[in-house]
């Protein structure tokens, strides 16, 4: 026995704690057993035991996956991303003035207002648009049903909705009908399936009530901002500008607008121009949110008063028009034209895009999140060239015919226009759609124009 430690019997040495060797060779786990966690985080006791089931290649993949996510999560976030050289966030967790600098969290509160925004919308068209819209006389139903015949239908549904010259002859001929009363049914068919003029009026009432006042209270907030007067103002001290109040809730309500314009876009009225739409809303979040991020607010605030300067012309030249105010819609329409070229494709790009581009470079110089916000203004840009074009060509039309024509991306054909070059089909049917009429306030013919 002398000295040596005793051994039971069968020869099975104890083996002393921490000899290195754990349970997969036979050892024992060193130290006391692990017991259930503080009664606060008694949630993570049951996935804990389940990942210690886990297979150990399953842990390896887990463990390999969570550590892909932590770097992509730390380069999103990554100060050299979003923030000049020798700036980190840290430098921006100060209290500045008024409300601190911009945090990435404050995104957050944009949803619950957008949701709030799309809420107070129903209620706005159900209880003040319309009535307004039934005040100028807009009736309360849809358009123009079709008179139901299997034949025309089975063509409408499984051939075409536009039927040439040969076979309008042939449906005449089996029908017995009349070419332009079969031309009258297919064209009754189209606009059965669009949205009354009533829900559009509705649509256009919320939208210029809002872009009016948010355009009056960007100008209000802008005009005792240094750089509304010196563009320049927008990158001294740059990213050291704290927000104010009045900049915050501009910007908020800004993006919770098209951020309820994203999701209801998807229930409104589906027009020609949805794609291009979609995009838009896509660039102006996304800058909204960027330029917020990296605290571009100030010349943030200026590309947004810029675009709402427009946004409310055309809304209201939409209103004249489903009321049927074509006087007043012409003239509108040639404002809002005007406007838009001139700050689209004038002030925008030498004012806005020249202090982003140049000066910004020559003041802070470039970064990766720099060249982002670039690019997505180039894109608005691109957007703002396209819709000039459709925009011009609209005007000049109104002028020369003395009315707003019906634009390209048009979701309702008006009744006294058909694309194969019909005559008034009342002459022909005897009755006209209820979304177009035949004479508006003296000007022959309608002018179903396009939303935007």
């Amino acid at each position: 026995m002398g000295g040596e430690e005793a051994r039971p019997h069968g020869g099975g040495g104890l083996r002393p704690a921490g000899d290195g060797k754990g349970p997969e060779e036979g050892g024992c786990r060193s130290g006391p057993a692990p017991g259930p966690p503080p009664r606060g985080f008694r949630w993570l006791w049951r996935p804990l035991k389940l990942w210690r089931r886990w297979p150990r290649g399953g842990r390896k993949m887990a463990t390999a996956a969570a550590g892909a996510l932590g770097l992509l999560w730390g380069w999103l976030w990554s100060e050299r991303f979003w923030l000049p050289q020798n700036v980190s966030w840290a430098d921006l967790e100060g209290p500045g003035d008024g409300y601190g600098y911009p945090r990435a969290r404050h995104i957050l509160s944009v949803f619950p207002v957008a949701a709030g925004i799309f809420s107070v919308r129903l209620l706005f068209e159900r209880f003040i648009a319309k009535p307004c819209a039934l005040h100028v006389g807009i009736q309360d139903s849809g358009p123009y049903q079709a008179q139901p015949n299997a034949i025309l239908e089975k063509v409408f549904v499984s051939i075409t909705k536009y039927p040439d010259e040969k076979r309008l002859e042939g449906l005449s001929k089996q029908l017995d009908w009349d070419v332009r009363k079969i031309q009258c049914w297919f064209r009754h068919r189209r606009n059965q399936d669009k949205p009354p003029t009533l829900t559009k009026f509705c649509e256009s009432m919320w939208r210029f009530t809002f872009y009016l006042c948010i355009f009056c209270y960007g100008i209000k907030f802008l005009w005792s901002s240094p750089w509304f007067w010196d563009i320049r103002q927008c990158w001294h001290s740059y990213p050291y500008q704290p927000l104010t109040s009045g900049l915050y809730y501009y910007y908020i309500m800004e993006l919770a607008f098209y951020w309820s314009l994203m999701f209801s876009q998807f229930t409104d009225i589906k027009r020609k121009d949805f794609l291009i739409m979609f995009v838009h809303h896509l660039a102006t979040i996304g800058l909204i949110t960027f330029s917020y991020i990296n605290n571009m607010v100030r010349v943030g605030t200026l590309v947004m008063c810029l675009h709402d300067a427009s946004d409310f012309l055309l809304e209201a030249a939409k209103l004249a028009n489903y009321a049927k105010y074509q006087r007043l819609c012409d003239t509108l329409f040639v404002i809002f034209s005007a406007v838009f070229v001139v700050t689209r494709l004038g002030i925008y790009p030498f004012w806005i895009l020249n202090t982003t581009f140049f000066e910004s470079w020559e003041m802070i110089g470039p970064y990766p999140s720099w060249w982002l916000f670039n690019g997505l203004l180039l894109i608005l840009q691109v957007l703002h060239v396209i819709w000039s074009y459709l925009i011009v060509r609209i005007a000049f039309k109104a002028l020369i015919r003395g009315k707003v024509s019906k634009d390209d991306r048009s979701d309702v054909e008006s009744s006294s226009e058909e694309e194969d070059g019909t005559t008034n089909p009342k002459s022909a049917c005897g009755s006209s759609s209820s979304n177009g009429a035949n004479r508006v306030n003296g000007h022959p013919g309608s002018s179903y124009w396009a939303e935007e």
